[in-house]
């Protein structure tokens, strides 16, 4: 009996309170101090209860197995239980055998507006739409478990982009900025739509070539490793002559640039000749940090 049930402690204590994420959200009210201060304080336990507590999908995961990530709402302003907000939203994921955690996303949304009453309950519905602060958050919550499944498995991150799909599907009617394609060409419409869409099948296999083939493999060969790292921005390189400038590209380069310039900097030596020509070409708001790289 005593061996069973440290069996089943040992089994609770792995999957206790074993949702996908491990969140930092932050709710900054700087800009509108001065008001009702405790609202935005209790903005941010609900947000970090609903986002650490909800189940996004039907996978079972241990709490070692737990993303990563974080949400830094900025509130810009506030009156009458209506909020004018920006979101940036981050994750990572661990590498192989190593104590780097690499950058998986690194995005700012400033169309987040939502309406939100001090105590109101936070739930997650993916057939309806009960607020903009649900579905936008839950937006990205999926979004997170979809790029870190991505990173692992090629296409493993498909449910999970088809789920925030579904969330931003049912959010078009509700007439807040962000969700439709009229609004701007770079939004929460347009990253879903693109990321699911054949004609930029390269980010998603870039995800899996620079993270699995390539970062997971570092401890073991490095060129090898840099080489695989090399041959995921060639993928996005193809992704980008057929279309120039995409928003998936900023997306892929808003978390990676950093990262890429630190790979590429000592270590065992690639060719970074052709590198440097492609990194230039796809993403040239990063050239001041792609000239730290040495040929």
């Amino acid at each position: 009996m005593c061996k069973k049930l440290i069996l089943v402690l040992l089994f609770v204590v792995g999957y206790t309170n074993a949702q996908e994420l491990n969140c930092t959200v932050k709710v900054n009210f700087e800009q509108v101090a001065g008001t009702n201060n405790q609202v935005f304080k209790t903005l941010e336990t609900s947000l970090s209860d609903f986002v650490n507590k909800t189940n996004w999908t039907s996978q079972k995961v241990k709490n070692v197995e737990r993303i990563n990530c974080s949400m830094f709402i900025n509130i810009t302003e506030y009156a009458a239980n209506q909020f004018k907000a920006t979101i940036q939203v981050g994750s990572s994921r661990p590498i192989y055998n190593s104590m780097y955690s690499s950058p998986v996303l690194n995005y700012n949304d400033k169309d987040f507006n939502f309406e939100y009453t001090e105590f109101q309950l936070l739930n997650y519905n993916p057939n309806s739409f009960d607020s903009n602060l649900v579905s936008v958050v839950a937006f990205y919550s999926l979004i997170i478990i979809a790029m870190d499944a991505d990173t692992y498995k090629m296409d493993g991150g498909q449910p999970y982009y088809e789920a925030a799909q579904e969330v931003a599907n049912v959010a078009q009617s509700s007439g807040y900025k962000g969700w439709t394609q009229g609004d701007t060409n770079q939004n929460r419409y347009w990253f879903i739509t693109n990321v699911l869409s054949n004609t930029f099948t390269q980010f998603r296999e870039a995800l899996y070539t620079y993270h699995f083939e390539g970062l997971d493999q570092m401890h073991q060969d490095q060129k090898v490793a840099k080489e695989k790292i090399s041959e995921a921005i060639t993928k996005l390189s193809y992704m980008e002559l057929n279309r120039p400038n995409s928003y998936l590209t900023r997306i892929f380069f808003d978390a990676k640039s950093d990262e890429i310039v630190s790979i590429f900097t000592g270590g065992a030596t690639v060719d970074t000749a052709s590198l440097l020509n492609k990194l230039y070409t796809i993403s040239p708001m990063n050239s001041e940090k792609w000239s730290e790289i040495k040929l």
